[in-house]
């Protein structure tokens, strides 16, 4: 049953209500048509909670815009939305098409730090999401009491005499909740072994991200990715107001889980407000974390993944490298989603408290 204004509703209750299901829930197809991002599709979802994201199709399924009640959950660069045609892949050049968001993919054979594996220049994080999906639809209905909206679409990063993979992704969202469901599918769809990383960059931002905000994470261990990450790095976890000057902060944290099932997220106690990802360990081992408190650049970014952002040479060189046969698929599953209010912002660092356990965050 969907929970809306304060109480559970069956089907047959709501339809009595309403003309069309859009008077609650919509799902909005619609084509950007300005600046770098003209012409890429996108498709806007509301639940009727006052949740509401936007998937880009033509930037790999990404979720750009999320927010709830009018609040912002996530960073939006200052490039706004750009279209794939402008992708970069030397280098940093990556950057110029990066609008933060809810939700942007990277891989699918790499990630992380510009390198040169085995004898091939690499970009930062990969093609992915600037590769536009095919075969996109939209699935929406009624199951009993339960209204759902699912998107989905395949992605294929394939290349003459190199790796071919395939990502199919779908995105749930159900009437009446504040989060969605990322179910992932990458296939090596070509005829010889092809590595394979993958990234899922969370980017939160303002208002959840604030001065006295707090990242909240089953950490058993939180390890500085450099020098400058090891500078203050007891206070990993809290953040500040926007800095002049600010040097991205990263860290590498090892999370308990319970049957592979583990979370993360921020939240901001002065307004009881935050959002947070859930994922499987099993199948993302890694959780990254980006510390971005630069001045427009505010950003902390929650992201699980197969590796570390290290570069694929060093991954490949700490064994760590993985490599789908031919035919061979890996699933990915994440939550997305909103914590409304100080209840129940309380009840995630409980549920985090209670992965723990007994044990202390080590700070390497």
């Amino acid at each position: 049953m969907a929970t809306l204004f304060g109480r559970k509703w069956t089907r047959r209750e709501l339809s009595e209500r309403i003309g069309d299901i859009s008077q609650l829930a919509t799902v909005r197809p619609h084509v950007l048509s300005d600046g770098r991002a003209k012409g890429v599709s996108a498709i806007e979802v509301s639940t009727g909670s006052g949740f509401r994201f936007t998937v880009l199709p033509d930037r790999g399924m990404d979720i750009s815009a999320a927010e709830y009640a009018g609040r912002s959950l996530c960073w939006r660069s200052a490039t706004g939305e750009v279209s794939p045609a402008f992708y970069q892949p030397e280098g940093l050049e990556w950057l110029y098409g990066f609008y933060g968001g809810l939700v942007c993919t990277c891989g699918l054979t790499h990630f992380g730090a510009p390198c040169v594996d085995e004898g091939k220049a690499l970009g930062l994080h990969g093609r992915v999401s600037n590769i536009p999906a095919q075969e996109v639809g939209v699935d929406s209905g009624w199951e009993g009491d339960e209204y759902y909206v699912g998107l989905r679409g395949t992605v294929v990063e394939a290349s003459v005499f190199g790796a071919c993979l395939s990502l199919k992704r779908t995105i749930l969202a159900f009437l009446g909740q504040s989060r969605l469901f990322i179910h992932d599918e990458v296939t090596n769809i070509g005829h010889d072994p092809a590595p394979h990383m993958m990234l899922y960059h969370c980017n939160l931002g303002f208002p959840v991200v604030d001065e006295g905000s707090r990242l909240l994470a089953p950490s058993l261990t939180v390890t500085p990715r450099d020098g400058e990450a090891a500078a203050g790095k007891e206070d990993y976890g809290r953040f500040t107001a926007p800095r002049d000057g600010f040097r991205e902060k990263v860290y590498f944290h090892d999370v308990a889980s319970a049957r592979g099932r583990t979370m993360a997220g921020v939240v901001n106690p002065k307004i009881g407000f935050g959002a947070y990802v859930g994922y499987d360990k099993r199948q993302l081992p890694c959780l990254i974390e980006w510390k971005q408190m630069g001045k427009g650049n505010y950003v902390v970014g929650v992201e699980p993944g197969t590796n570390l952002v290290t570069g694929r040479d060093k991954e490949r060189a700490a064994g760590r490298l993985r490599f789908l046969k031919p035919g061979e698929t890996a699933s990915y599953d994440l939550e997305l989603g909103v914590l409304t209010c100080a209840e129940e912002t309380a009840a995630f660092e409980r549920d985090v408290k209670k992965l723990m356990g007994s044990k202390k965050t080590k700070v390497l």
